[in-house]
């Protein structure tokens, strides 16, 4: 296939589009009504959270622990992991206290999902980059796993555009801006998918590390946006959202990989 001949960036950058344009298409939806079926966004939120940790574990926790190094497998493993889920609590806590530039895009609360949707963005791009990164040679099956995540997150990028663009409409903003606000949101995949790439590609010592850190990451974000969101809804479909995303991805990684 086309795809997997090309460089690992070349990979990353393609795949953080397509992410991107997901982003882009939940957060057109605005334009159509200012607020969606709250039972379809709760199951699709549950659904993009357990695809998001199924991908988690498969395409990056495992790589790392399966990674041959100088160390135990269980230490870049156990150690990646915890910092990557500390990045995004202490990001959670810093954006919380900052008080700026709130009045620009709305209330508080909605300035706070704003950024930290955006901020969120930025280890679930590198991740994907981490995981085209592996597959070119070092660790991991080929490119497929990188394609696989990139695949989940893309998923849950929809719903995602959606719960940036609809609170902001909701407030007064007008559709187009609330969906220019939205998107952007998502462009911050772009690079960062490219970077995780390239970094890691460049230094494969610390491929695990990375794999690891973007997993506890991911798992964070997925605990301090999407289950919130969806469980604060119909309970019932968070739940089967969350197991069919999670089998969904469960089910792909394993027979394709």
């Amino acid at each position: 296939m086309w795809f997997f001949s090309l460089a690992a960036w070349e990979q990353a950058l393609l795949s953080s589009l397509v992410m991107y344009a997901m982003t882009a298409l939940g957060a057109a939806c605005v334009f159509f009504s200012r607020q969606p079926k709250q039972g379809a966004l709760t199951l699709l939120l549950g659904l993009s959270a357990g695809i998001m940790i199924a991908a988690s574990f498969f395409s990056l926790l495992l790589p790392a622990i399966e990674a041959e190094g100088p160390l135990p497998n269980y230490i870049p493993a156990s150690v990646g992991f915890l910092l990557g889920g500390a990045f995004i609590v202490l990001s959670d806590l810093l954006l919380s206290r900052t008080q700026r530039g709130f009045h620009a895009i709305g209330d508080k609360r909605t300035a706070l999902l704003y950024f930290a949707v955006t901020l969120h963005n930025v280890p679930e791009g590198m991740a994907v980059g981490v995981a085209f990164a592996a597959g070119a040679g070092m660790v991991g099956e080929g490119a497929l796993a990188g394609l696989l995540l990139a695949v989940g997150i893309a998923v849950q990028n929809f719903p995602e555009g959606m719960c940036v663009a609809f609170p902001m409409r909701a407030r007064g903003m007008s559709a187009a801006k609330s969906f220019l606000f939205a998107q952007g949101s998502g462009a911050v995949e772009v690079p960062a998918c490219v970077l995780g790439a390239l970094a890691a590609a460049a230094i494969g010592s610390l491929l695990p590390w990375a794999l690891a850190f973007s997993a506890g990451a991911m798992v964070a974000v997925v605990c301090s946006e999407l289950i919130p969101e969806c469980f604060s809804g119909n309970k019932t479909l968070a739940s089967a959202g969350v197991v069919l995303g999670f089998c969904l991805m469960m089910v792909l990684d394993v027979a394709l990989g």
